[in-house]
């Protein structure tokens, strides 16, 4: 199986972007360290800031100790979820931004990821949720498996009320070893029955850390039995934190992507991704 990439767009005024929806003309972008969902206008150019986090001292290039480290943005109807990490008890907001009605709306999943934590057997030094998808009825959270535990897996919630999660189950998902660092999820999405994920190894065993990148890789999931259909490298230096569907030709499938960084610098490179 074939990828390749290529810049698709810059967009100055976005830092540490690690997560994309793309809704017609409107690619919507989050960062780790920002207090605002950013709306890029591909017609014109033009970028919108949508504040989602109210009362900071910054809005954006917020401190690492204070970040909401958002890391998870999925689509389900009218309305974009923006999730933390639950990397830290700093971690666990989730914003709900209804398209239509412009409103935004705060969630806390302090009492999920303490569930997860324990139905899950994850430890505080182990929950790193990097991406969602929701389905209307269930949801798939993905735990980056880059902690001491290795705990790389698929996080399968049912309900459509993460605040009010009785039946949690998890999938461990073992992707490859490079350098003999564990590659682990960064973020994923539904398109027709499989999942596509993207992924990444970088040299250290901290969910707070970051470390040397050794790589990011593309792959799916069948969407029944979470079963592993394919990993494949897509860069050796490079780590994407964000995916998107874009569009469909014949047997091509293109997906956006961005990548993370890890500076101040507020500037994101958008990526086409070609499987």
């Amino acid at each position: 199986m074939l990828s390749n990439l290529s810049v698709f767009a810059k967009i100055k005024g976005i830092g540490s972007a690690s997560g994309l929806y793309l809704r017609q003309n409107s690619l919507f972008v989050i960062g780790d360290n920002s207090a605002y969902l950013y709306e890029y206008n591909l017609e014109n150019k033009s970028l919108n800031k949508i504040e989602i986090l109210k009362g900071l001292k910054t809005l954006e290039n917020i401190p690492k100790a204070d970040k909401p480290d958002f890391e998870v943005l999925c689509n389900h109807a009218n309305s974009l979820y923006i999730l933390g990490s639950g990397s830290t008890d700093r971690r666990d907001l989730m914003i709900e931004y209804q398209l239509d009605t412009k409103k935004v709306i705060q969630h806390s999943l302090t009492s999920l990821y303490a569930k997860v934590k324990a139905a899950c057997k994850i430890d505080d030094e182990n929950l790193n949720i990097e991406g969602a998808i929701f389905t209307g009825d269930t949801w798939f959270l993905f735990n980056r498996g880059n902690g001491n535990a290795n705990k790389n897996g698929v996080i399968k919630i049912n309900g459509s009320d993460l605040t009010k999660a009785q039946e949690i189950e998890f999938t461990p998902i073992m992707l490859l070893k490079t350098d003999q660092k564990l590659v682990s999820f960064t973020d994923a999405i539904l398109h027709e029955n499989n999942i596509y994920f993207i992924a990444a190894a970088e040299n250290t065993q901290s969910t707070y850390h970051d470390g040397e990148i050794l790589g990011s890789y593309i792959g799916s999931l069948d969407a029944k039995t979470l079963q592993l259909n394919f990993t494949k490298q897509i860069s050796a230096k490079q780590k994407f934190e964000g995916i998107t569907f874009y569009k469909q030709i014949k047997n091509q499938l293109q997906f956006l992507v961005c990548e993370d960084r890890d500076t101040d610098v507020l500037e994101t490179v958008i990526y086409k991704l070609v499987v």
